[in-house]
């Protein structure tokens, strides 16, 4: 649950078929592959606190072609809009 600002962008909440109902699907898309890669992360470097090192790792790790854990794939989320978007970020939405 995060208000729509220019920089973080959330689903429309009673999308119009065509351009909304697409944005909310790539946007889910996008989440779900996101939070897997955070799913690769933790579970590559399970004990690491430095975020940024942890990345570094894990794209030398990529380059080199190396085993990836497994990750358990989620169900896609109902995507719950927050009703706190600023009129900035609902602007840069419309514009996506």
């Amino acid at each position: 649950g995060y208000a729509c600002r220019q920089y973080f962008m959330t689903p429309f909440p009673d999308p119009n078929p065509g351009p909304q109902t697409r944005y909310n699907a790539a946007l889910a898309r996008t989440r779900a592959r996101i939070e897997m890669t955070f799913g690769q992360l933790k579970g590559r470097f399970q004990a690491c606190d430095i975020i940024v090192a942890c990345a570094v790792l894990h794209n030398t790790a990529t380059i080199r072609k190396e085993r990836t854990p497994v990750v358990e794939v989620q169900p896609d989320d109902d995507l719950q809009p927050v009703h706190l978007d600023q009129p900035s970020g609902r602007a840069a939405r419309d514009r996506i």
